[in-house]
């Protein structure tokens, strides 16, 4: 992420929506209300980027930031604040709280990956993720090879296999095929790996329904997909003569 322009982004937002009271008309009572430094239709357009940064960085300020009555931008406006000052002082809370270790975003895996895992990801329902995101790098590696009759770790033990290509089943390439030692390692180990990720994440998975991922466990399971995902999108397609 771009700190300095997501901070950008804020400070902009915060200021748009500061809210001044407007007190209720003469002889009346209970009619007050609140107006935002800027024009609703410039908070609003201000709203659609300030969202996604809100989401990335506060992902649950949709339900647990409360309304405050008669202010239409209450929740923005105090989820921006606390985005802002996670933003600024992340470096100070990782190095006071906890390891300042290296982070992995699940945004930032294969694309693939993502794609298939994003939607159901940002709504907490993690395995379904996961499953997505099988699903995507399986269909994206039928598409590579041109296959259909072959799927899941049957697909990738062929696709990897280090016999020749047939005119049907074409061949995935990590390296060029020079007979040395590290051209079979690289080739068994896209194999294995795909086995893995079928056999210990794909079969539970579709075999216990009714069992959630923490989503610590669920990024993990993407990030080996991801491996998986970039070495198929590398490789060279060898077919048939």
């Amino acid at each position: 992420m771009n700190t300095e322009w997501a901070i950008e982004k804020l400070d902009d937002f915060i200021k748009a929506t500061t809210v001044t009271y407007v007190a209720s008309p003469p002889n009346t009572i209970g009619f007050h209300s609140y107006r935002t430094e800027a024009a609703e239709d410039e908070v609003v357009k201000r709203a659609q980027i300030v969202e996604q940064i809100l989401d990335r960085v506060v992902p649950s300020w949709r339900s647990e930031i409360k309304k405050k009555d008669r202010q239409k931008w209450s929740v923005h406006y105090e989820a921006s604040v606390r985005a802002r000052e996670a933003l600024l002082r992340a470096d100070e809370v990782r190095q006071n709280l906890g390891e300042d270790a290296p982070e992995l975003s699940a945004a930032e895996l294969h694309a693939w990956i993502w794609s298939g895992a994003r939607s159901l990801w940002k709504s907490g329902h993690y395995r379904e993720a996961v499953e997505g995101a099988i699903k995507k790098l399986n269909a994206e590696t039928q598409n590579k090879v041109g296959r259909r009759d072959a799927s899941e770790a049957n697909l990738f033990k062929q696709a990897f296999s280090m016999d020749a290509p047939r005119v049907d089943k074409s061949r995935l390439r990590r390296m060029e095929d020079d007979g040395s030692d590290t051209y079979k390692s690289v080739q068994r180990g896209a194999m294995t790996l795909a086995e893995g990720v079928f056999a210990g994440i794909r079969n539970p998975l579709s075999h216990e329904a009714d069992q959630e991922l923490s989503e610590q466990e669920a990024l993990e399971y993407l990030a080996a997909l991801s491996v998986l995902a970039r070495w198929v999108d590398l490789a060279t397609v060898e077919t048939a003569s």
